[in-house]
């Protein structure tokens, strides 16, 4: 007997079908499910399904008081079924979040920031006595179903006078300790974003992708993106958009788009200040500014679903799979007229909302 089917299913694409779960897997995927099931839930012709959406750039350890929120806030109770903590914590504290993300009904996992505390402060990297192979070494080894990645922040706020080699100090922690994805912040310099990428390899994340800072991508005197950004993107960087409160604008988005160069992820970068006060509020208002942007809906599921299950290793999400964690979110698409707003005061009118109706987790059903 299942535990659970979901019946009348259909994908963005108009694929129909039948789901069927049992212990917190699918188990089966196909037009019609004739067994016997403990529970069963009917989707409504206006809704569609996917695999879970996955916010791959959250910050959510309640203890901090810079950066902080709640798993459950930006995860289920938003459609959300995985959230990745982007380097909120480090060494001496990613235990504690470990703990407490045990409680949570969503799935939760972090990027460990290299230096010990995380972001207690701004400027987490301008102390390079902080930044210590042994305690990033020990916190891997101890939490390696937690820790999925590194993160470094690599802006002027961060790393003081310490230039480039924080991020040096991360390839390197990369290397020696099992070729973990990397998550690089880019924002104001130093240092310079094309020093960034020249560090950075094939695989390695690049979140705040699309942020209109002069340090961004986009050369504002020629009006286009900077060359050395074109061969970082051929080369397989991983641009993820990391909107924020300060990285998200609508020209550049735009601009790449033009010129051919998308996102390879969406995240949100949300935390209880942007979530309550905008400008990010959810990822779903992320994905719709996408789209708005000119993106599909169907490549901005793929970002929120697939992109992030491959660039982190989560190998049992990301898809609608036999085999796969039954982790899916039910949504429909509302045709209303609502205003956007970018990290830069700038404004667009989306003519379409995403809207989560139901989150399923490891086969729980949740109401949005």
């Amino acid at each position: 007997m299942l535990d659970l089917v979901v019946r009348n299913g259909k994908t963005i694409d108009g694929k129909k079908m039948e789901i069927g779960i049992s212990d917190g897997k699918i188990v089966a995927l196909t037009e019609k499910i004739d067994q016997e099931t403990r529970k069963e839930i009917v989707l409504t012709d206006d809704q569609y399904i996917s695999a879970g959406w996955i916010d791959d750039h959250v910050h959510c350890y309640e203890k901090m008081t810079l950066y902080y929120d709640y798993p459950d806030e930006v995860g289920v109770k938003r459609g959300v079924t995985t959230v990745i903590d982007a380097g909120t914590t480090g060494a001496e504290n990613i235990g504690d979040f470990c703990e407490l993300a045990k409680k949570s009904k969503s799935n939760v996992y972090a990027l460990l920031n290299i230096s010990k505390w995380g972001i207690v402060e701004q400027d987490e990297l301008a102390d390079l006595t902080k930044v210590q192979r042994d305690a990033v070494r020990t916190a891997i080894e101890k939490f390696p179903e937690f820790i999925v990645g590194l993160k470094a922040r690599m802006s002027k706020t961060v790393i003081g006078s310490s230039g480039i080699e924080p991020l040096r100090l991360a390839k390197q922690f990369q290397h020696e300790y099992g070729e973990l994805p990397l998550m690089v912040h880019v924002g104001s310099a130093p240092p310079e974003l094309s020093e960034i990428l020249d560090l950075m390899e094939k695989g390695d994340v690049l979140t705040h992708c699309f942020n209109g800072k002069e340090n961004g991508i986009f050369d504002r005197e020629k009006q286009q993106i900077k060359d050395f950004v074109w061969d970082a993107y051929t080369k397989g960087i991983v641009f993820d958009i990391g909107h924020g409160t300060d990285s998200f604008n609508f020209d550049v988005a735009k601009q790449a788009l033009r010129e051919g160069m998308k996102s390879t992820s969406i995240s949100s970068d949300i935390y209880v200040r942007n979530r309550e006060n905008g400008p990010v509020y959810d990822l779903a208002t992320t994905m719709e500014k996408l789209f708005v942007v000119g993106y599909s809906w169907e490549e901005i599921l793929t970002q929120v679903t697939e992109r992030p299950a491959e660039n982190f290793h989560l190998t049992t999400k990301g898809k609608l799979a036999v085999g796969y964690d039954a982790d899916m979110t039910i949504f429909t698409i509302k045709h209303s007229e609502k205003e956007l707003i970018d990290s830069n005061g700038n404004t667009r009118k989306a003519s379409q909302e995403i809207l989560p109706m139901e989150t399923i987790i490891g086969g729980q059903v949740y109401d949005n």
